[in-house]
Formats: structure tokens, C-alpha cells, sequence
């Protein structure tokens, strides 16, 4: 039987590894172990590309070695590619076919039928996305803000409990009642709920977060005029909601901020807008003679899509109170991001130092290029997308998405590491699955692209990590350590440090338990903090995932040095043998030094090992 091998994993097979920018080379190699083969093919394809497939004959080097060197084309996209073999034999001719197994890179599979091959997949992109000087060495803390801290203020309305109350909402007696939603008969919100967090009170708790904790950069949930405490729904895109505080306070949080050298990025929700918002203004709460809603000579009526006018209207996802907006619409794009009396022209003048783009899947590329514009006026601005998949392989709407290919995203929210990260410690991924899996992606992101990402093991959008965990403060030890091992800008949501539980949307968002934090697991956060600000191999080291059956191990490197995290996810006493360890890539360690530091360690269950040494890497790419 014939045997043939290729493994875009190891640059031996292909180089360079992963991504390539458009108009570079990349060396392809072959093995066939037969002596009748005739002739050796190389097949690719850019998708959507003007020449389909293209077929090469690759180099005989001799020993059942073929190459080719194929140059990119300029256009940015995904490239698929296989080999074509042929065989002549006493018995007649015969073509095979090598690709990838199930559409994963790594080791491929043979194929007896051209038409049912499953190629391997190229990501080629226009240019790199080099991040500000700040960005890598950040650690971010995202903040709900109604659900963070208070500071209160007299105010006629509200006697001092929340600033400037809205109509018709509820307010918690206490910080420490559970959220709930108030609803009517049919299942909507009747009335929305507030504790009352403000800038001010985030301005209070600096110390707190710098000095206590140690992050040093802030991501703020939509901090916008809103109806809702989530304010996803927005009603003015030009106003501070007044509940949190005004543009004053806004500056003053801003300098604080900067004067701690710590960062601040905002929530952009641009896909659709709030129902009682001044631009469709349902409710004529702005005015009978305002928004899209109450007449078709507003100025906003063309950002949305109407039926039968006014009652019926594209909305997000079908939700009535979010009407979906037109992000096609020029004067909305001018609106958000125009040169001038844009939203973004507005904000940006405060010397925020970013933006995260919610539901970065509902905004065109063209859209976000476009943002993406204005915000290269500002080179130590970030922009990170919401998305919740491998964003070099999304499509959306039919469409296959190119907003990491370059000029677009800097970064995404890394929802993958985190479903990664939880398959692990609750059984549900192998420690072999979970490697193949982080290789996959990090062959499929842009270099700089992939160590911008966003990472996070818990948001708004998500259960805590302490309830996914299951209570389990070894498990959230060891979440945790992998997300900041890991590459990519680590992200702690607010209270996980102190020990905040909950479930779904509302358990999720309940306020900050300021004066009974979990002093155990705020250790545990801090030290994992400390390791990230100290340790440069996991600001900027390359990285190689490894696994045996009980055992999944992480390796940063540079030519400088490494780090190393071991987790056992296990019930079970591990002892570690290198023997027995698996590498998806080239182990930059010769096996010598592995064995030295790794043999006869033993991982009590649900903990983890670390280590961290300074010298000189020999095997570096």
C-alpha cells in the first residue's frame, strides 16, 4: 500500500506555518513512498476566485520527496488546496488523492475519489494588525455598569439612592437582592431593573482595581442613553445616560484612568437601536414629530426596513424592542463614523483608547472597514469584534467574512478558547481534542491577529464561571490560569475575582458583593494577574499545545525563554512522564530538557503546575 504524508502543522510539510499575507510564497512538501508513482500534483483554489482550480506539478526531490512553491495572489480570502498522485503499475494507472480529514489541518487522509476530497484550508490576509504598545501588556476587567459600584449623590428625584432615576423602572432595596425581570402577561419586560452604579462610583474604585486586584485597562458595557439597564437598546448615541452620569464625569473618569496608566474601551452597538430611542421613537417620548416611528419625513426613517408602515419593522433576531438598522445606509455610516459630527468623532475626542464592536456578525464588512478608518486616525486605538466562533472561517448571512483579513477588526472576542478552556475541565474535550483544536485555530488567525484576541472565560453574555465550574474553586483555578497561559489579552469579568455566582441572563449581571468577597479565590485571581504582568513569554510568546491521555499542558516561548502550565482535569494524582506527551507542532524543547523539568511531577486532582526559565531557545521559528 501506498503511503503518503503531509502535515501543515509541521513546517518540514509546509512553510511558513499558518496565515500567509497576500503576494508571499509558501513551500509545500509532499511524501509518497512508492516507486511507481508517475506524477505528483499540487491543487488549489482561492475561494471565489476568477481561475477555480489550479493544478501544478510538484518537484521529484528524490526519496518520495515532491515540493512546489506557490505565490499568493493579492486578493485576501481563504485558499483550498490537496494533492493529486499518480500511479502506474503491471496492472494499469491509478490516481490518489490526499486531503484533510474532516476539514481540520494536521495529519490528512487518502482519498480514492477526486470529487469527494475534503481540502486543507489557507488564510491569506492583506496586512497585519499591529496593535498599540499598550494593548498586549493589558489585562482587562469588563464592567456592567449599573451593576459595579455606586456613588451616591443628592438628588431631588431619588433622595439619594440612584442618580436621576427613569420612569417606570424598579429599584432594588438592596445591592445584594438577586436580579429578576419584571414582566407582563405576555412575557415582555414591564419593568426595567437598576441598582444604580455610576462613572463616579468606577472613578471610586480605582485603588481597588489597580492597586488591590492589578489590571490595568477597562472594557464598559454601553454606557449610552438607554431605557434598559443593559442599554443595548439605544436611545441616543450622543448622550451619557444620566443614571451613570454625565460627559463631566465621563472626563474625569477617562484622566483618572490614563493618569494610572490604565486604559478604557467602549461598547459600539451599531447594529440596531432601541424602540424608544429618538431615532424610531415608538412611544413618542421625544415628540410626535420625531423618529421613524411617528413620521416618514423624520430624518432617521431610511436607516430602517418598514412593511406595512409603522407597525411593521425588521428588528434583531425579531425582538420588537430592538429595531434593526440599515448599516448599508450612508447617512447612517457618516452618522456613526463620519470625519466629522460623527459618533465616533465625538467619543474619540475624549482620548478613549478603543472600541468593541458588539454583534460584529450583523455589521458588514464594509461597515466595520469604515470605523475601522476613522480609528487608524488614532494608531493607539483598539477595535474588537464580537464574535463567537473562528472568525477566519465565519460566514454570516451567506457571506464569508474578511474582517480579520486586514484593514478591518484588530481583534475578536475569543469565544472559542473559552468553549475550549470549559470542554477540558468539564470532561467534555479530550486534553488531545482541546490541542488539535487551539493548533487549528492558530493556524487559521493572522499571527498578530490570533495574540490580539480578546480572551475571556466568562461576560454578560455567559454564565459565571464559578456556576459553570460548579462551585468548584480548584476547576475556576485552573479556567482561569489557562486563559491567561494562553495567547491573547486575558478579560476578567467584574465579581468573578470575588466570588460571584450566577446562571443565565439576569443571574449573571447581580452587583458586586463590595465587602464579602471570596478572599480565596481573589488570591487566586491576583496571582494569575501578577504572573501575566511579570512573565513577557505570555505577553508575546509563541506557543505550542501539549497533551497526553490525562494531562494538557501549555508552552510559551521566545527565543529568550519559556513558560509552562500543566492541568490535570482529573479526579486523579498525575504524574508526569515525557514519554507519554504529545506535541501538535515541534516542540522547541529538545526532549533532553523536557524530560528534566517535566519527569516525575506530580498534579494532585483539578490542580495545575507552572514554571517559568529564562534561556536561550535553540529550535525557534
Amino acid at each position: 500500500m501506498v503511503h503518503i504524508y503531509f502535515n501543515p502543522w509541521l513546517t518540514k510539510y509546509k512553510k511558513p506555518f499558518g496565515a500567509v499575507r497576500v503576494g508571499k510564497h509558501v513551500n509545500f512538501s509532499l511524501f509518497v513512498d512508492s516507486p511507481n508513482v508517475k506524477e505528483v500534483q499540487f491543487v488549489i483554489r482561492l475561494e471565489n476566485g476568477p481561475h477555480g482550480k489550479e493544478y501544478y506539478r510538484m518537484n521529484d526531490e528524490g526519496d518520495g520527496n515532491y515540493t512546489f512553491r506557490y505565490k499568493l495572489g493579492e486578493e485576501a480570502g481563504l485558499y483550498f488546496y490537496y494533492f493529486r498522485i499518480k500511479e502506474e503499475t503491471n496492472e494499469g494507472s491509478y490516481r490518489m488523492f490526499y486531503g484533510s480529514q474532516n476539514g481540520l489541518g494536521g495529519e490528512g487522509r487518502y482519498y480514492g475519489d477526486e470529487n469527494e476530497v475534503i481540502p486543507y484550508s489557507l488564510t491569506c490576509y492583506r496586512s497585519a494588525e499591529v496593535p498599540p504598545d499598550w494593548y498586549r501588556e493589558a489585562i482587562f476587567y469588563q464592567i456592567f455598569p449599573d451593576r459595579f459600584a455606586s456613588h451616591l449623590q443628592k438628588d431631588k428625584e431619588s433622595g439619594g439612592r440612584v442618580l436621576h432615576p427613569k420612569e417606570n423602572i424598579f429599584i432594588y432595596g438592596k445591592t445584594t437582592d438577586l436580579p429578576y425581570y419584571v414582566k407582563d402577561g405576555n412575557g415582555e419586560i414591564a419593568r426595567w431593573d437598576f441598582y444604580g452604579g455610576t462613572l463616579q462610583g468606577i472613578i471610586d474604585k480605582i485603588p481597588y482595581l489597580k492597586e488591590e486586584l492589578g489590571v490595568n485597562a477597562l472594557y464598559l458595557n454601553p454606557i449610552f442613553e438607554a431605557r434598559s439597564n443593559h442599554r443595548y437598546d439605544t436611545s441616543d448615541y450622543f448622550n451619557i445616560d444620566p443614571m451613570l452620569g454625565d460627559e463631566r464625569t465621563f472626563k474625569k473618569l477617562i484622566s483618572a484612568l490614563h493618569e494610572n496608566d490604565m486604559h478604557l474601551i467602549l461598547d459600539g452597538v451599531f447594529s440596531h437601536v432601541g424602540k424608544n430611542s429618538k431615532y424610531f421613537n415608538y412611544d413618542g417620548f421625544y415628540g410626535d414629530d420625531v423618529g421613524a416611528y411617528q413620521t416618514p419625513n423624520s430624518p432617521y426613517f431610511e436607516w430602517f426596513k418598514f412593511g406595512q408602515y409603522p407597525s411593521e419593522y425588521k428588528s434583531w433576531w425579531g425582538i420588537d424592542d430592538l429595531p434593526e438598522i440599515d448599516k448599508d445606509n450612508r447617512k447612517f455610516q457618516e452618522y456613526i463614523y463620519g470625519d466629522v459630527d460623527s459618533v465616533l468623532a465625538k467619543w474619540n475626542q475624549f482620548n478613549i483608547d478603543g472600541w468593541r464592536l458588539d454583534v460584529a456578525d450583523e455589521l458588514p464588512d464594509t461597515f466595520i472597514q469604515g470605523i475601522r478608518k476613522n480609528l487608524d486616525t488614532y494608531p493607539e486605538k483598539i477595535l474588537i469584534g464580537e464574535v463567537w466562533e473562528d472568525a477566519s472561517r465565519k460566514i454570516a448571512y451567506d457571506k464569508r467574512r474578511q474582517y480579520i483579513l486586514g484593514g478591518g477588526l484588530n481583534a475578536c472576542m475569543n469565544y472559542p478558547f473559552r468553549d475550549i478552556i470549559l470542554g477540558i475541565l468539564q470532561g467534555n474535550k479530550t486534553p488531545g481534542d482541546a490541542a488539535i483544536e487551539l493548533t487549528q485555530l492558530r493556524e487559521n488567525y493572522p499571527y498578530d491577529v490570533f495574540f490580539n484576541n480578546f480572551n475571556n472565560i466568562g461576560t454578560h453574555d455567559t454564565e459565571r464561571i464559578l456556576t459553570m465550574m460548579g462551585n468548584h474553586k480548584g476547576k475556576v483555578n485552573l479556567a482561569l490560569g489557562l486563559m491567561f497561559m494562553l495567547p491573547g489579552v486575558p478579560c476578567i469579568y467584574y465579581g468573578d475575582e470575588a466570588g460571584l455566582a450566577g446562571g443565565k441572563d439576569p443571574d449573571n449581571r447581580r452587583f458586586y458583593p463590595w465587602g464579602h468577597v471570596d478572599k480565596e479565590l481573589f488570591k487566586v485571581f491576583k496571582r494569575w494577574i501578577s504572573i501575566r504582568q511579570t512573565d513577557k513569554f505570555l505577553q508575546n510568546g509563541e506557543f505550542v499545545p501539549f497533551y497526553s491521555a490525562h494531562i494538557f499542558g501549555v508552552l510559551r516561548y521566545t527565543s529568550k525563554g519559556y513558560s509552562i502550565y500543566l492541568v490535570n482535569p482529573t479526579d486523579r494524582k498525575q504524574i508526569i512522564e515525557t514519554d507519554e506527551l504529545n506535541f501538535t507542532r515541534v516542540c522547541p524543547l529538545s526532549y533532553e530538557k523536557m524530560k528534566e523539568i517535566l519527569d516525575g511531577i506530580e498534579i494532585p486532582p483539578f490542580e495545575g503546575y507552572f514554571l517559568s526559565e529564562n534561556i536561550k531557545i535553540e529550535n525557534f521559528e
